[in-house]
Protein backbone atom coordinates (compact mmCIF):
# COMPACT_ATOMS: atom_id res chain seq x y z
CA UNK A 1 0.00 0.00 0.00
CA UNK A 2 1.15 3.89 -1.08
CA UNK A 3 2.18 6.00 2.41
CA UNK A 4 -0.54 7.54 3.33
CA UNK A 5 1.21 11.00 3.57
CA UNK A 6 1.52 11.24 0.04
CA UNK A 7 0.68 14.42 -0.91
CA UNK A 8 -2.45 12.87 -3.60
CA UNK A 9 -1.34 14.97 -6.42
CA UNK A 10 -3.07 14.05 -9.79
CA UNK A 11 -0.74 12.92 -12.63
CA UNK A 12 -3.87 12.12 -14.80
CA UNK A 13 -7.20 13.09 -15.21
CA UNK A 14 -9.46 11.12 -18.03
CA UNK A 15 -12.63 13.50 -18.39
CA UNK A 16 -15.85 11.88 -19.83
CA UNK A 17 -14.07 9.90 -22.70
CA UNK A 18 -16.17 8.57 -24.66
CA UNK A 19 -15.25 6.39 -28.03
CA UNK A 20 -17.49 4.87 -30.73
CA UNK A 21 -16.84 1.41 -33.06
CA UNK A 22 -19.30 0.70 -35.94
CA UNK A 23 -21.89 -1.12 -33.89
CA UNK A 24 -20.36 -1.19 -30.10
CA UNK A 25 -19.99 1.93 -27.68
CA UNK A 26 -16.59 0.63 -26.70
CA UNK A 27 -16.40 3.73 -24.29
CA UNK A 28 -19.76 6.04 -22.35
CA UNK A 29 -18.22 9.51 -20.53
CA UNK A 30 -15.77 7.71 -18.56
CA UNK A 31 -13.53 9.21 -15.98
CA UNK A 32 -10.53 8.07 -14.39
CA UNK A 33 -7.68 9.74 -12.22
CA UNK A 34 -4.46 8.50 -11.06
CA UNK A 35 -2.25 10.35 -8.72
CA UNK A 36 1.32 10.84 -7.98
CA UNK A 37 2.84 7.62 -5.73
CA UNK A 38 -0.01 5.98 -6.49
CA UNK A 39 -1.11 2.32 -8.04
CA UNK A 40 -4.27 2.14 -9.54
CA UNK A 41 -5.72 -0.94 -10.52
CA UNK A 42 -8.23 -0.95 -13.33
CA UNK A 43 -10.34 -4.09 -13.46
CA UNK A 44 -13.23 -5.83 -15.66
CA UNK A 45 -14.38 -8.31 -17.17
CA UNK A 46 -12.85 -8.94 -20.50
CA UNK A 47 -14.32 -6.19 -23.12
CA UNK A 48 -15.59 -4.02 -20.16
CA UNK A 49 -13.38 -1.39 -21.79
CA UNK A 50 -10.19 -0.84 -20.29
CA UNK A 51 -7.81 -1.49 -23.20
CA UNK A 52 -9.60 0.96 -25.40
CA UNK A 53 -9.24 3.65 -22.33
CA UNK A 54 -5.63 2.87 -22.38
CA UNK A 55 -5.17 3.24 -26.03
CA UNK A 56 -6.86 6.26 -25.98
CA UNK A 57 -4.53 7.06 -23.34
CA UNK A 58 -1.61 5.60 -25.59
CA UNK A 59 -3.05 7.91 -28.95
CA UNK A 60 -2.89 4.09 -30.80
CA UNK A 61 -6.82 5.33 -30.84
CA UNK A 62 -8.62 8.94 -30.72
CA UNK A 63 -11.41 9.66 -28.54
CA UNK A 64 -14.65 10.87 -30.25
CA UNK A 65 -15.59 12.86 -27.23
CA UNK A 66 -14.07 13.83 -23.75
CA UNK A 67 -10.32 15.32 -22.06
CA UNK A 68 -7.32 14.42 -21.04
CA UNK A 69 -4.95 16.35 -18.40
CA UNK A 70 -1.29 15.50 -17.72
CA UNK A 71 -0.35 17.32 -14.47
CA UNK A 72 -3.38 20.27 -14.58
CA UNK A 73 -2.40 20.67 -18.11
CA UNK A 74 -4.86 20.06 -21.13
CA UNK A 75 -3.32 17.53 -23.46
CA UNK A 76 -3.97 16.54 -27.31
CA UNK A 77 -2.64 12.83 -27.97
CA UNK A 78 -2.77 11.89 -31.25
CA UNK A 79 -0.05 9.31 -31.89
CA UNK A 80 2.13 7.05 -29.04
CA UNK A 81 4.95 9.77 -29.44
CA UNK A 82 2.42 12.43 -28.42
CA UNK A 83 2.06 10.15 -25.15
CA UNK A 84 5.90 9.11 -24.44
CA UNK A 85 6.74 12.84 -24.87
CA UNK A 86 3.91 13.45 -21.77
CA UNK A 87 5.82 11.15 -19.92
CA UNK A 88 3.41 7.92 -20.49
CA UNK A 89 4.59 4.79 -20.85
CA UNK A 90 2.21 1.75 -21.96
CA UNK A 91 3.04 -1.57 -21.90
CA UNK A 92 -0.04 -3.58 -24.02
CA UNK A 93 -1.19 -7.21 -23.94
CA UNK A 94 0.08 -6.96 -27.48
CA UNK A 95 4.03 -6.59 -27.94
CA UNK A 96 5.35 -4.53 -29.95
CA UNK A 97 8.65 -5.28 -30.05
CA UNK A 98 10.45 -5.57 -33.43
CA UNK A 99 11.58 -9.29 -33.59
CA UNK A 100 14.34 -8.74 -36.25
CA UNK A 101 16.08 -6.38 -33.55
CA UNK A 102 18.14 -6.99 -30.40
CA UNK A 103 16.87 -6.54 -27.29
CA UNK A 104 18.90 -3.52 -26.58
CA UNK A 105 17.94 -1.58 -30.11
CA UNK A 106 14.41 -2.69 -28.99
CA UNK A 107 15.13 -1.34 -25.23
CA UNK A 108 15.79 2.14 -27.21
CA UNK A 109 13.62 1.71 -29.99
CA UNK A 110 13.16 5.56 -31.39
CA UNK A 111 15.29 7.23 -28.69
CA UNK A 112 19.01 5.64 -29.99
CA UNK A 113 22.29 7.54 -27.86
CA UNK A 114 24.17 9.34 -30.81
CA UNK A 115 27.27 11.03 -31.40
CA UNK A 116 27.12 13.42 -34.80
CA UNK A 117 24.08 10.97 -36.22
CA UNK A 118 25.96 8.16 -35.36
CA UNK A 119 24.35 5.40 -32.71
CA UNK A 120 26.73 5.22 -29.35
CA UNK A 121 26.48 1.46 -29.32
CA UNK A 122 28.39 0.94 -25.66
CA UNK A 123 25.83 3.87 -24.24
CA UNK A 124 22.76 1.98 -25.60
CA UNK A 125 23.84 -1.27 -23.98
CA UNK A 126 24.52 0.23 -21.00
CA UNK A 127 20.88 2.34 -20.74
CA UNK A 128 19.27 -1.04 -21.59
CA UNK A 129 21.43 -2.91 -19.08
CA UNK A 130 20.00 -0.59 -16.45
CA UNK A 131 16.65 -0.91 -17.72
CA UNK A 132 16.89 -4.69 -17.31
CA UNK A 133 18.53 -4.40 -14.10
CA UNK A 134 16.10 -2.37 -12.64
CA UNK A 135 13.94 -5.46 -13.23
CA UNK A 136 16.17 -7.62 -11.62
CA UNK A 137 16.50 -9.95 -14.88
CA UNK A 138 18.59 -11.03 -16.84
CA UNK A 139 18.61 -11.29 -20.83
CA UNK A 140 21.50 -11.01 -23.71
CA UNK A 141 21.25 -7.77 -24.74
CA UNK A 142 22.77 -8.68 -28.41
CA UNK A 143 19.85 -11.77 -28.81
CA UNK A 144 17.17 -10.66 -31.48
CA UNK A 145 13.55 -10.26 -30.05
CA UNK A 146 11.76 -12.72 -32.18
CA UNK A 147 14.00 -15.91 -30.83
CA UNK A 148 13.20 -14.96 -26.83
CA UNK A 149 10.44 -16.75 -25.09
CA UNK A 150 7.21 -15.16 -24.47
CA UNK A 151 8.20 -14.26 -20.68
CA UNK A 152 11.30 -12.78 -21.78
CA UNK A 153 9.67 -10.50 -24.61
CA UNK A 154 7.04 -9.22 -21.75
CA UNK A 155 10.05 -8.33 -19.63
CA UNK A 156 11.91 -6.80 -22.58
CA UNK A 157 8.48 -4.58 -22.99
CA UNK A 158 8.54 -3.12 -19.77
CA UNK A 159 11.96 -2.20 -19.91
CA UNK A 160 11.28 -0.23 -22.49
CA UNK A 161 8.70 1.62 -21.13
CA UNK A 162 11.24 1.99 -17.87
CA UNK A 163 13.63 3.28 -19.76
CA UNK A 164 12.07 6.22 -21.08
CA UNK A 165 11.42 7.38 -17.18
CA UNK A 166 7.78 7.81 -17.41
CA UNK A 167 5.51 9.70 -14.69
CA UNK A 168 2.95 7.69 -15.69
CA UNK A 169 2.85 3.85 -16.19
CA UNK A 170 0.43 1.63 -17.48
CA UNK A 171 1.06 -1.99 -17.45
CA UNK A 172 -1.95 -4.12 -19.37
CA UNK A 173 -2.08 -7.79 -18.15
CA UNK A 174 2.07 -7.87 -17.39
CA UNK A 175 1.58 -11.25 -15.37
CA UNK A 176 -0.25 -12.66 -18.20
CA UNK A 177 2.68 -14.71 -19.18
CA UNK A 178 5.18 -14.05 -16.29
CA UNK A 179 5.32 -16.15 -12.91
CA UNK A 180 7.20 -17.06 -10.09
CA UNK A 181 10.73 -14.94 -9.61
CA UNK A 182 9.99 -12.62 -13.02
CA UNK A 183 6.38 -11.89 -10.63
CA UNK A 184 7.97 -11.17 -7.49
CA UNK A 185 10.92 -8.64 -9.47
CA UNK A 186 8.14 -7.32 -10.63
CA UNK A 187 5.65 -6.40 -7.92
CA UNK A 188 9.22 -5.69 -6.33
CA UNK A 189 9.67 -2.39 -9.01
CA UNK A 190 6.65 -1.43 -8.58
CA UNK A 191 6.58 -1.00 -5.10
CA UNK A 192 10.32 1.09 -5.59
CA UNK A 193 8.37 2.93 -8.34
CA UNK A 194 5.55 3.72 -6.25
CA UNK A 195 7.72 5.45 -3.55
CA UNK A 196 9.60 7.19 -6.24
CA UNK A 197 6.57 9.68 -6.84
CA UNK A 198 5.08 7.42 -10.23
CA UNK A 199 1.89 6.86 -10.75
CA UNK A 200 0.59 3.34 -11.64
CA UNK A 201 -2.39 1.95 -13.75
CA UNK A 202 -2.26 -1.93 -13.34
CA UNK A 203 -4.94 -3.98 -15.59
CA UNK A 204 -5.34 -7.53 -13.90
CA UNK A 205 -7.87 -9.92 -14.23
CA UNK A 206 -6.18 -11.84 -11.33
CA UNK A 207 -8.14 -10.13 -8.24
CA UNK A 208 -4.97 -11.91 -5.79
CA UNK A 209 -2.36 -9.40 -7.75
CA UNK A 210 -5.31 -6.49 -7.00
CA UNK A 211 -4.93 -6.79 -3.37
CA UNK A 212 -1.41 -7.33 -3.14
CA UNK A 213 -0.83 -4.03 -5.33
CA UNK A 214 -3.11 -1.56 -5.52
CA UNK A 215 -3.84 1.43 -3.84
CA UNK A 216 -7.13 2.00 -5.35
CA UNK A 217 -9.64 0.46 -7.37
CA UNK A 218 -11.65 1.41 -10.77
CA UNK A 219 -13.88 -0.77 -11.78
CA UNK A 220 -15.25 -1.06 -15.36
CA UNK A 221 -18.48 -2.82 -16.71
CA UNK A 222 -19.87 -2.06 -20.31
CA UNK A 223 -17.80 0.60 -21.93
CA UNK A 224 -18.33 2.96 -18.24
CA UNK A 225 -17.00 3.04 -14.72
CA UNK A 226 -19.16 1.45 -11.97
CA UNK A 227 -17.01 2.61 -8.83
CA UNK A 228 -13.96 3.70 -7.72
CA UNK A 229 -12.68 2.96 -4.22
CA UNK A 230 -9.86 2.37 -1.64
CA UNK A 231 -8.58 -1.31 -1.69
CA UNK A 232 -9.31 -1.02 2.17
CA UNK A 233 -12.96 -0.80 1.41
CA UNK A 234 -13.01 -3.89 -0.90
CA UNK A 235 -13.19 -7.85 -0.63
CA UNK A 236 -12.59 -10.31 -3.25
CA UNK A 237 -16.30 -11.48 -3.47
CA UNK A 238 -17.15 -7.51 -3.45
CA UNK A 239 -15.18 -6.88 -6.35
CA UNK A 240 -16.30 -9.69 -8.48
CA UNK A 241 -19.79 -9.04 -7.77
CA UNK A 242 -19.02 -5.09 -9.04
CA UNK A 243 -17.18 -6.57 -11.88
CA UNK A 244 -20.28 -8.75 -12.93
CA UNK A 245 -23.33 -6.62 -11.81
CA UNK A 246 -26.11 -7.93 -14.15
CA UNK A 247 -28.27 -10.75 -13.89
CA UNK A 248 -28.46 -13.23 -16.95
CA UNK A 249 -32.16 -13.57 -18.42
CA UNK A 250 -32.56 -17.33 -19.15
CA UNK A 251 -30.53 -19.59 -21.66
CA UNK A 252 -29.82 -18.04 -25.13
CA UNK A 253 -30.68 -21.38 -26.66
CA UNK A 254 -33.35 -23.83 -25.86
CA UNK A 255 -32.10 -27.55 -25.17
CA UNK A 256 -33.40 -30.17 -26.91
CA UNK A 257 -32.63 -33.91 -25.97
CA UNK A 258 -30.29 -35.58 -23.42
CA UNK A 259 -26.22 -36.00 -24.08
CA UNK A 260 -25.87 -39.73 -24.50
CA UNK A 261 -21.88 -41.09 -24.04
CA UNK A 262 -19.07 -39.59 -24.11
CA UNK A 263 -17.52 -38.53 -27.52
CA UNK A 264 -14.49 -36.63 -26.71
CA UNK A 265 -11.97 -37.96 -23.81
CA UNK A 266 -9.18 -36.20 -22.86
CA UNK A 267 -6.88 -37.95 -20.95
CA UNK A 268 -3.99 -36.13 -18.88
CA UNK A 269 -3.09 -33.86 -21.14
CA UNK A 270 -0.42 -31.34 -20.51
CA UNK A 271 2.51 -29.06 -21.85
CA UNK A 272 5.01 -28.24 -20.19
CA UNK A 273 5.47 -24.22 -18.53
CA UNK A 274 1.81 -24.17 -20.24
CA UNK A 275 -0.82 -26.66 -19.27
CA UNK A 276 -0.53 -28.72 -16.11
CA UNK A 277 -2.32 -32.43 -16.36
CA UNK A 278 -5.86 -32.04 -17.81
CA UNK A 279 -8.81 -34.68 -17.93
CA UNK A 280 -12.29 -33.97 -19.60
CA UNK A 281 -14.93 -35.62 -21.03
CA UNK A 282 -17.61 -34.02 -23.80
CA UNK A 283 -20.65 -36.09 -24.50
CA UNK A 284 -22.70 -36.58 -27.81
CA UNK A 285 -24.96 -33.94 -28.05
CA UNK A 286 -23.24 -31.85 -25.08
CA UNK A 287 -22.16 -28.42 -25.58
CA UNK A 288 -19.07 -27.69 -22.89
CA UNK A 289 -17.78 -24.18 -22.08
CA UNK A 290 -14.50 -23.52 -21.15
CA UNK A 291 -14.25 -20.22 -19.03
CA UNK A 292 -11.68 -17.86 -17.32
CA UNK A 293 -9.54 -14.81 -17.85
CA UNK A 294 -6.41 -14.51 -20.40
CA UNK A 295 -3.85 -16.66 -20.49
CA UNK A 296 -5.60 -19.28 -18.29
CA UNK A 297 -4.95 -21.97 -21.08
CA UNK A 298 -8.25 -22.42 -22.62
CA UNK A 299 -6.75 -21.80 -25.95
CA UNK A 300 -3.59 -24.06 -25.84
CA UNK A 301 -5.53 -26.62 -24.52
CA UNK A 302 -7.56 -26.60 -27.65
CA UNK A 303 -4.82 -26.42 -30.13
CA UNK A 304 -3.17 -29.36 -28.15
CA UNK A 305 -6.66 -31.64 -28.48
CA UNK A 306 -6.59 -30.61 -31.85
CA UNK A 307 -3.20 -31.27 -32.17
CA UNK A 308 -1.45 -27.80 -33.75
CA UNK A 309 0.47 -28.02 -30.67
CA UNK A 310 2.64 -30.82 -29.00
CA UNK A 311 1.08 -32.42 -25.90
CA UNK A 312 1.43 -35.55 -23.49
CA UNK A 313 -1.38 -37.39 -22.57
CA UNK A 314 -4.23 -38.93 -24.53
CA UNK A 315 -7.01 -37.78 -26.84
CA UNK A 316 -9.60 -39.97 -27.93
CA UNK A 317 -12.74 -39.90 -30.45
CA UNK A 318 -15.07 -42.36 -29.34
CA UNK A 319 -13.08 -44.80 -28.17
CA UNK A 320 -10.05 -44.19 -30.79
CA UNK A 321 -7.21 -42.52 -29.97
CA UNK A 322 -5.58 -39.53 -31.86
CA UNK A 323 -2.28 -39.44 -32.36
CA UNK A 324 -0.87 -36.26 -31.35
CA UNK A 325 1.02 -32.80 -33.37
CA UNK A 326 -1.05 -33.42 -36.31
CA UNK A 327 -4.44 -31.42 -37.13
CA UNK A 328 -4.56 -33.80 -40.13
CA UNK A 329 -4.67 -36.63 -38.03
CA UNK A 330 -7.61 -34.68 -35.69
CA UNK A 331 -9.61 -33.84 -38.60
CA UNK A 332 -9.33 -37.48 -39.98
CA UNK A 333 -10.55 -38.73 -36.30
CA UNK A 334 -13.33 -36.03 -36.52
CA UNK A 335 -12.53 -33.39 -35.06
CA UNK A 336 -12.79 -29.85 -36.35
CA UNK A 337 -11.39 -26.48 -34.61
CA UNK A 338 -12.90 -22.98 -34.98
CA UNK A 339 -10.28 -20.66 -33.86
CA UNK A 340 -10.05 -17.43 -32.27
CA UNK A 341 -8.55 -15.69 -35.07
CA UNK A 342 -11.01 -16.40 -38.23
CA UNK A 343 -9.78 -13.37 -40.25
CA UNK A 344 -5.93 -15.22 -40.25
CA UNK A 345 -6.39 -18.98 -39.18
CA UNK A 346 -9.97 -19.50 -39.99
CA UNK A 347 -10.61 -18.19 -43.61
CA UNK A 348 -8.81 -17.29 -46.93
CA UNK A 349 -9.75 -13.93 -47.02
CA UNK A 350 -9.18 -13.52 -51.12
CA UNK A 351 -10.70 -17.15 -51.41
CA UNK A 352 -14.68 -17.65 -52.29
CA UNK A 353 -17.09 -18.47 -49.97
CA UNK A 354 -17.41 -22.09 -51.37
CA UNK A 355 -13.56 -22.18 -51.81
CA UNK A 356 -13.50 -21.55 -48.31
CA UNK A 357 -16.08 -24.20 -46.86
CA UNK A 358 -14.50 -26.83 -49.29
CA UNK A 359 -11.16 -26.45 -47.96
CA UNK A 360 -11.09 -29.16 -44.89
CA UNK A 361 -13.58 -31.47 -46.76
CA UNK A 362 -11.87 -32.06 -50.26
CA UNK A 363 -10.91 -35.45 -48.83
CA UNK A 364 -14.25 -36.58 -48.95
CA UNK A 365 -15.55 -34.71 -52.58
CA UNK A 366 -12.04 -36.64 -54.35
CA UNK A 367 -12.49 -39.54 -57.10
CA UNK A 368 -8.50 -40.18 -57.63
CA UNK A 369 -6.99 -36.52 -58.01
CA UNK A 370 -10.13 -35.28 -59.22
CA UNK A 371 -12.20 -33.25 -57.15
CA UNK A 372 -16.14 -33.70 -57.85
CA UNK A 373 -17.00 -30.17 -58.30
CA UNK A 374 -20.71 -30.68 -58.95
CA UNK A 375 -20.90 -32.56 -55.59
CA UNK A 376 -19.08 -29.45 -54.08
CA UNK A 377 -21.41 -27.02 -55.00
CA UNK A 378 -24.56 -28.97 -54.04
CA UNK A 379 -22.99 -29.58 -50.33
CA UNK A 380 -21.85 -25.73 -50.44
CA UNK A 381 -25.77 -24.44 -51.18
CA UNK A 382 -26.82 -26.30 -48.82
CA UNK A 383 -24.80 -25.28 -46.22
CA UNK A 384 -25.18 -21.71 -47.06
CA UNK A 385 -29.13 -22.09 -46.91
CA UNK A 386 -29.05 -24.09 -43.41
CA UNK A 387 -26.73 -21.61 -42.10
CA UNK A 388 -27.99 -18.67 -43.48
CA UNK A 389 -25.18 -17.23 -45.05
CA UNK A 390 -25.83 -13.99 -45.92
CA UNK A 391 -23.47 -13.81 -49.39
CA UNK A 392 -24.79 -12.42 -52.72
CA UNK A 393 -23.37 -16.14 -53.89
CA UNK A 394 -20.88 -18.74 -53.04
CA UNK A 395 -18.30 -17.09 -55.24
CA UNK A 396 -18.30 -14.22 -53.86
CA UNK A 397 -14.85 -13.21 -51.80
CA UNK A 398 -15.31 -14.55 -48.03
CA UNK A 399 -13.54 -11.08 -46.95
CA UNK A 400 -16.18 -9.27 -48.64
CA UNK A 401 -18.70 -10.83 -45.56
CA UNK A 402 -19.64 -9.39 -42.69
CA UNK A 403 -17.68 -10.46 -39.12
CA UNK A 404 -21.10 -13.01 -38.16
CA UNK A 405 -21.14 -14.32 -42.19
CA UNK A 406 -17.36 -15.29 -42.21
CA UNK A 407 -17.76 -16.81 -38.36
CA UNK A 408 -20.79 -19.07 -40.40
CA UNK A 409 -18.65 -19.81 -43.56
CA UNK A 410 -15.69 -20.99 -40.92
CA UNK A 411 -18.49 -23.26 -38.99
CA UNK A 412 -20.09 -24.38 -42.44
CA UNK A 413 -16.33 -25.89 -43.13
CA UNK A 414 -16.36 -27.93 -40.38
CA UNK A 415 -19.64 -29.01 -40.95
CA UNK A 416 -18.68 -29.69 -44.04
CA UNK A 417 -15.97 -32.26 -42.69
CA UNK A 418 -19.09 -33.73 -40.98
CA UNK A 419 -16.86 -33.28 -37.77
CA UNK A 420 -18.38 -35.24 -34.53
CA UNK A 421 -16.46 -33.05 -32.67
CA UNK A 422 -16.18 -29.10 -32.71
CA UNK A 423 -13.88 -26.70 -30.38
CA UNK A 424 -14.52 -23.27 -30.44
CA UNK A 425 -12.77 -20.95 -29.70
CA UNK A 426 -14.48 -17.50 -28.97
CA UNK A 427 -16.76 -18.48 -31.87
CA UNK A 428 -19.00 -14.90 -31.55
CA UNK A 429 -15.56 -12.71 -30.97
CA UNK A 430 -16.33 -9.21 -33.52
CA UNK A 431 -19.86 -10.27 -34.24
CA UNK A 432 -23.10 -8.44 -33.46
CA UNK A 433 -25.85 -8.71 -31.18
CA UNK A 434 -27.95 -10.55 -33.79
CA UNK A 435 -25.43 -13.03 -35.51
CA UNK A 436 -24.89 -14.02 -32.06
CA UNK A 437 -27.87 -15.19 -31.35
CA UNK A 438 -27.70 -17.07 -35.24
CA UNK A 439 -24.23 -18.80 -34.17
CA UNK A 440 -26.02 -19.84 -30.93
CA UNK A 441 -28.70 -21.27 -32.31
CA UNK A 442 -26.32 -22.76 -35.04
CA UNK A 443 -24.30 -24.43 -31.98
CA UNK A 444 -26.76 -26.16 -30.52
CA UNK A 445 -28.33 -27.69 -33.73
CA UNK A 446 -24.98 -28.88 -34.28
CA UNK A 447 -24.64 -30.97 -30.70
CA UNK A 448 -28.37 -31.54 -31.24
CA UNK A 449 -27.11 -33.81 -34.18
CA UNK A 450 -25.04 -35.20 -32.07
CA UNK A 451 -21.79 -33.62 -32.58
CA UNK A 452 -19.77 -32.65 -28.67
CA UNK A 453 -19.22 -29.21 -28.92
CA UNK A 454 -16.28 -27.77 -26.41
CA UNK A 455 -16.53 -24.10 -26.48
CA UNK A 456 -14.21 -21.34 -25.10
CA UNK A 457 -15.85 -18.27 -24.53
CA UNK A 458 -14.75 -15.15 -22.58
CA UNK A 459 -18.25 -13.65 -22.86
CA UNK A 460 -19.86 -15.06 -19.43
CA UNK A 461 -23.62 -15.25 -20.06
CA UNK A 462 -23.06 -16.49 -23.66
CA UNK A 463 -20.95 -19.57 -21.46
CA UNK A 464 -24.40 -19.66 -19.20
CA UNK A 465 -26.77 -19.33 -22.04
CA UNK A 466 -25.13 -21.69 -24.27
CA UNK A 467 -23.55 -24.56 -22.31
CA UNK A 468 -24.72 -27.73 -20.49
CA UNK A 469 -21.81 -27.70 -18.18
CA UNK A 470 -19.24 -25.14 -17.60
CA UNK A 471 -15.28 -26.05 -17.15
CA UNK A 472 -13.35 -22.59 -15.60
CA UNK A 473 -9.50 -23.03 -15.96
CA UNK A 474 -7.25 -20.93 -13.70
CA UNK A 475 -3.31 -20.62 -14.41
CA UNK A 476 -3.14 -23.57 -16.97
CA UNK A 477 -5.13 -26.08 -14.84
CA UNK A 478 -8.51 -26.76 -14.15
CA UNK A 479 -10.21 -25.07 -11.76
CA UNK A 480 -13.75 -26.33 -11.08
CA UNK A 481 -16.70 -27.63 -12.82
CA UNK A 482 -19.97 -26.09 -12.93
CA UNK A 483 -23.53 -27.11 -13.72
CA UNK A 484 -25.93 -25.30 -16.10
CA UNK A 485 -27.54 -22.74 -14.05
CA UNK A 486 -23.72 -21.24 -12.71
CA UNK A 487 -23.83 -17.65 -12.04
CA UNK A 488 -21.19 -15.16 -13.61
CA UNK A 489 -20.00 -14.50 -10.01
CA UNK A 490 -19.14 -18.11 -8.89
CA UNK A 491 -17.26 -18.58 -12.73
CA UNK A 492 -15.49 -15.15 -12.44
CA UNK A 493 -14.32 -16.67 -8.57
CA UNK A 494 -12.53 -19.78 -9.81
CA UNK A 495 -11.00 -17.48 -12.74
CA UNK A 496 -9.27 -15.82 -10.60
CA UNK A 497 -8.40 -18.46 -8.31
CA UNK A 498 -10.62 -18.29 -5.63
CA UNK A 499 -12.73 -21.62 -4.26
CA UNK A 500 -16.60 -21.52 -4.23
Amino acid sequence: MGDEGHVRRPVLEMRAISKQFPGVKALGSVDLIAHAGEIHALVGENGAGKSTLMKVLSGAIQKDAGEVLVDGEHVSIRSPQDARARGIGIVYQEFSLVPALTVAENILLGRFPNHGGVVDRVAMERQARAALGELGVEIPLAARAGSLSIAQQQLVEIAKALAAEPKLLVLDEPSAVLGGADLDHLFTVLARLRERGISIIYISHRLEEVFRLADTVTVMRDGRVVETLPIGQLNQAGLVRRMVGRELEGALVDHFGEPDGDLLRVEEVRRAGVLEPISLRVRRGEIVGLAGLRGAGRTELARCIFGADPREGEVAVGGRVVPPGSPAAAIASGIGFVTEDRKAEGLILNLSVRENIGLAGLRQLASLIFIRRDDERRRVRSLIEQLQVRAAGPDVAAGALSGGNQQKVVLAKWLHTEAQVLLLDEPTRGVDVGAKREIYRLIRHIADRGAAVLMISSELPEVIGVCDRILVMHEGRLAGELPTGATEEQIMTLATGGSL
